[in-house]
């Protein structure tokens, strides 16, 4: 009797996790840490077998469209900044003073020299537009009883990988893990997002860890220090003069 009861308990629980529209739990996801805008501090500390080096930056997000960001420690690379505006991607250093339009296949190269891809940085493609969701599974993280979802790119979409799986919490919609594969269904990068704390009106993950697949001993790990959502940004701010002026 108790085996069946489990039995459909489990077939209910399925039954609720498969009623959620897949699309809309990747919105609602990908809201949780963007909002309509946002402005944030972030420190990255980059991990190799025989070195450590720490980065710090601060990056103004608005859409899918536009996106700041400068480099303010350590001193050697302080002042470099990279923006999306649209389409289009740059990126100026100002101990050189010469500004630098990115193409599309760099969006795959670790940012100053970390796991984290200039794609992650520039938000160059969005898991919202640029993919096609669909729910393949429950799971628990960390305690946390999370929706699978797969993400495959559309077919007139310009993104840097093959597949993205991610695992969302029910409860709050936060995402806890997202694996990452080439067109070849090879797994690149993981990140495990961690150390949930309250930022400004919501709670998110404050500490994601990106473990490259075939460079054992080698991971990058990105701290939020603040962050607020939903920040009035006008779209002339993202711009190539605020790239040389911002500090």
């Amino acid at each position: 009797m108790k085996k069946h009861i489990v039995s459909i308990l489990i077939v209910l629980l399925s039954i609720q996790v498969f009623s959620q529209d897949a699309t809309e739990i990747i919105k609602k996801a990908d809201d949780k840490v963007k909002g309509s805008s946002s402005i944030a501090t972030m420190t990255m500390k980059i991990v190799r077998p025989t070195w450590e080096r720490t980065v710090s930056f601060k990056t103004w997000g608005k859409g899918v469209d536009y996106s700041l960001t400068i480099v303010t420690a350590p001193a050697k690379e302080k002042g470099q900044t990279f923006l999306k505006r649209q389409n289009d991607l740059w990126s100026w250093n100002p101990t050189i003073e010469r500004m630098i339009k990115l193409p599309p296949s760099m969006m795959s190269q670790g940012w100053m020299g970390s796991d984290y891809s200039n794609d992650d940085i520039l938000k160059e493609s969005s898991i919202i537009v640029d993919y096609k969701h669909s729910l393949i599974g429950s799971e628990n993280i960390e305690g946390k009883e999370c929706f699978k979802i797969n993400l495959m790119p559309k077919e007139d979409a310009a993104v840097v990988w093959g597949s993205i799986i991610k695992w969302i919490s029910r409860d709050s919609y936060l995402q806890l893990k997202t694996q990452y594969f080439d067109e070849d269904e090879t797994l690149i990068k993981t990140e495990i997002a961690s150390e949930i704390k309250k930022m400004d009106d919501r709670e998110i993950p404050t500490k994601i860890e990106i473990i490259p697949e075939d460079n054992k001993g080698n991971k990058t790990i990105v701290t939020i220090e603040s962050i607020d959502f939903d920040v009035k940004l006008s779209d002339d701010f993202f711009s190539q003069q605020s790239m040389k002026k911002i500090r």
